[in-house]
């Protein structure tokens, strides 16, 4: 049990660090060069991660590190950026709280891991959580962004459950840094064909990401396919929900988005429902 809630508090790290990557994205990156940052965001964290692993692909994982690099970043930054760029720091965050549920199924055809009842039970009332914290019954949120943060979620949830299945036998920070640089070279062609040269960076911008980089990228990734690799991917599906929870604070103290009853009922019902779909054991 204690190891367990060790690699919970491991896995933990990164949705808390992807939650704040949606207020950094919206007030500290340019906004019109998605490609750009997505690519600026993973070449350093995966070279850096390479540096430590100081170990290069072998045999399959050439072109597993193209797919699960394409899924889990590529064009998942992309979306990513582009979701924060369109849609609240709260907004987008919460919708990719729906990760959670999409893991646990995924995992099951792929995994051989059966989701418990009390792990979809949680799963469940994560979502009425996201769902609280996202309806306000107003018109204003911008539907390509919560298509892009859909699509983000859907590929994150299979790349994350095929990176479980493949990497068994394989360091965890070399695969990451694999999957990262893997993630650049699909990104970067795309980048000079649609947006040119890559953006100036002010002072503002060169720190937004270097905080996206080390700490939301690099060290966030080595957490979660670390709490992967050791536990189910229920259990970190779950704790995936922290992400909303991270998103709507750092939204509200720092960007003066609204935070009110119905944001605190959700946030609660979020929490709830990561501490009951941990199993005991």
């Amino acid at each position: 049990m204690e190891a367990k809630f060790r690699w919970l508090l491991i896995a933990a790290i990164a949705p808390i660090a992807w939650g704040s990557t949606y207020f950094v994205t919206k007030h500290f990156l340019p906004v019109d060069a998605p490609l750009w940052g997505a690519f600026i965001r993973a070449l350093p964290a995966g070279l850096v991660l390479l540096l430590i692993a100081r170990k290069l692909p072998h045999g399959s994982w050439w072109w597993k590190s193209l797919v699960l690099g394409t899924l889990n970043v590529g064009a998942f930054f992309v979306l990513v950026y582009v979701a924060s760029t369109l849609l609240p720091s709260s907004v987008a965050a919460t919708i990719m709280a729906a990760a959670a549920g999409v893991l646990m199924l995924v995992a099951w055809p792929l995994l051989g891991e059966r989701p418990a009842a009390r792990s979809l039970l949680g799963a469940a009332l994560g979502l009425i959580g996201v769902t609280v914290l996202v309806f306000d019954g107003g018109g204003s949120v911008n539907p390509l962004g919560v298509v892009a943060s859909l699509a983000a979620m859907l590929m994150s949830a299979f790349g994350f459950a095929l990176t479980k299945r493949w990497s068994s036998e394989e360091s965890v920070i070399a695969v990451t840094s694999w999957q990262l640089l893997g993630g650049a070279l699909i990104i970067a062609p795309f980048a000079i064909v649609i947006e040119g040269a890559p953006p100036a960076l002010d002072a503002s911008a060169f720190l937004g990401f270097a905080y996206v980089t080390l700490i939301a990228t690099a060290l966030a990734y080595v957490a979660w396919f670390a709490g992967l690799k050791h536990l189910p991917a229920s259990s970190v599906g779950l704790v995936g929900l922290l992400n909303p929870i991270s998103g709507v604070l750092l939204g509200t103290l720092l960007g003066g988005e609204d935070f009110g009853l119905r944001q605190a009922a959700g946030t609660v019902i979020v929490l709830i429902g990561v501490l009951v779909g941990q199993k005991r054991k």
